[in-house]
């Protein structure tokens, strides 16, 4: 006997067994953030309405702890700033308010971090470009196909899914991966379960 719940379940399971392949990317994404953490450089996050709080919740894990005390990791979330993200909205368009401060923050060596269900928002797509143009190293948490934020990306996080919660939840999973990762790096540990 099945009811709705057990079937979000389900689709949970199966969407978290077809993403198994991205794991080996976790490592490589791993030591890409390190390399810029170890060379001075900010890691940037944005993402539209569910990807916002993703992003903000990765960026708290580097400045706060994932679980250890450790130093704070240097991130900004490019959606916590409602002064500047409505000014840039009202004065020039959404489409650029993740651009207009990637452009004016973000340098050779940093790293800027898209969230996005789809890959298909145009402020999303625009702020990829703007850190490629800068000099950035690009990463996208995506699902479906990637849309036209993928080729913007130099590491992606494809979850091989259309359906957007389970996108959510495992682009949650990947960002506490890399949150042990860097948490165990930035403490001179070994990452552990």
């Amino acid at each position: 006997m099945s009811d709705w719940l057990d079937e979000q379940l389900d689709a949970h399971l199966r969407a978290a067994r077809d993403a198994e392949p991205l794991l080996a990317q976790v490592r490589t994404v791993g030591a890409t953030l390190i390399a810029a953490f170890d060379r001075g450089g900010t890691l940037y996050t944005f993402g539209n309405g569910g990807s916002a709080a993703d992003a903000q919740h990765f960026t708290g894990e580097l400045i706060g702890h994932y679980k250890r005390d450790r130093r704070p990791l240097p991130a900004v979330t490019l959606t916590t700033d409602a002064t500047v993200s409505t000014c840039i909205a009202n004065d020039y368009a959404f489409e650029d308010v993740f651009s207009r401060q990637v452009e004016a923050l973000a340098k050779p060596g940093d790293v800027v971090v898209a969230f996005t269900t789809s890959g298909r928002s145009a402020n999303v797509v625009n702020g990829l470009q703007a850190a490629r143009a800068n000099g950035a190293t690009t990463l996208v948490f995506a699902g479906g196909d990637g849309g036209p934020a993928l080729p913007l990306a130099d590491h992606a996080f494809l979850v091989p899914s259309r359906a957007t919660p389970r996108i959510q939840e495992l682009h949650t999973f990947l960002l506490h991966a890399l949150s042990e990762i860097l948490d165990a790096w930035a403490a001179g540990e070994e990452p552990a379960a």
